[in-house]
């Protein structure tokens, strides 16, 4: 059981529009708080999104992220869990990133966690673009390559842009792979579609092992069915989940930079989440919501309500 102090403040005891918003209303326990060594679980802001080629804009993520979360409550509907008394959980702020320089904030990002990796804190990660992920990863993968399971519409596989720029939204799982931070073998990612410049990124795919699932190929079998393979390629060894939010149509989730049209609804958008239950989760990440392009907040809902999926199923045991 977790101690009271890292559990939410009730919306019975404080309206949700009042108060200083935090991650699921969580306490707020930086490094340099006393009980940070005590935190099992870390939900992490990273304000950043020097890796946007197209909409910016998840830069302010984190913090619309953090607003909407306010409406999360204790208990999973359909599992009845309840994560905040299984482990302590708490926000663990923001990672301060340098808006000019895309190699020192992914430095800082890298420091972060591997503050977090060595206190044993499991991350779950708001982001950012999707370059967030490999700065992450950079940190969680220094004893060793991991799996990935990934929700996108892109496979941000492509070696570069622009004629050599190497380090973009497009490209984290590309430089992951060639650095030795995911084992390839034990990748695959779900939900691609979208037209293409070429098909550069599924050729690296298939030469490396990369499991693809395009969209067709989801709707056809199913999410159980798909979900099932994804626990089978990762198996029990520890995997990383990465879950970019235009993975899901943007009917339901238009807040995003780059959205591309016939993904799943925002049933779908959770019901993927819970089919990771009993994998060896060893941190997770949301990333691309953006506020400009989400007026009305339903993206950043949509955004949250996966994320407190993904901590569920962190904690979840084998069904």
């Amino acid at each position: 059981m977790s101690d009271p102090f890292f559990h939410p403040v009730s919306g019975f005891d404080l309206p949700r529009f009042a108060g200083v918003p935090t991650f699921m209303r969580l306490p707020h326990v930086g490094p340099e708080h006393p009980r940070f060594a005590e935190v099992d679980v870390g939900i992490v802001g990273v304000p950043w999104d020097s890796g946007t080629t197209n909409r910016p804009g998840p830069r302010h993520g984190p913090r619309q992220l953090r607003d909407a979360s306010t409406m999360i409550r204790a208990q999973h509907q359909v599992t009845g869990q309840r994560p905040f008394e299984t482990v302590n959980c708490a926000d663990l702020g923001d990672v301060g990133p340098n808006p000019a320089d895309i190699k020192d904030s992914m430095a800082r990002i890298t420091a972060f966690y591997d503050t977090l990796v060595a206190a044993d804190i499991r991350p779950l990660t708001a982001g950012g673009d999707h370059l967030t992920s490999l700065p992450v990863l950079r940190a969680l993968a220094r004893s060793g390559p991991l799996g990935m399971i990934h929700f996108d519409s892109h496979t941000d596989l492509f070696h570069s842009y622009f004629g050599g720029t190497m380090y973009t939204h497009g490209t984290p799982f590309r430089r992951a792979v060639e650095e030795g931070l995911l084992d390839p073998k034990r990748v695959i990612q779900i939900g691609i579609r979208g037209t293409m410049y070429d098909a550069e990124d599924r050729d690296f795919a298939k030469a490396e092992g990369i499991r693809i699932v395009e969209i067709e190929e989801f709707f056809d079998r199913g999410s159980p069915d798909v979900m099932q393979e994804a626990r089978d390629i990762v198996g029990d060894a520890p995997t990383y989940v990465s879950y970019d939010i235009d993975f899901v149509d943007p009917t339901f989730a238009p807040g995003t930079g780059t959205p591309e049209v016939g993904g799943p609804n925002s049933y779908e958008a959770l019901r993927v989440c819970r089919g990771l239950a009993g994998v060896n989760i060893v941190g997770a990440d949301l990333v691309e919501v953006s506020p400009p392009f989400d007026q009305a907040g339903a993206t950043a809902f949509l955004g949250v309500s996966i994320m407190f999926e993904l901590l569920c199923s962190m904690l979840a045991q084998p069904a």
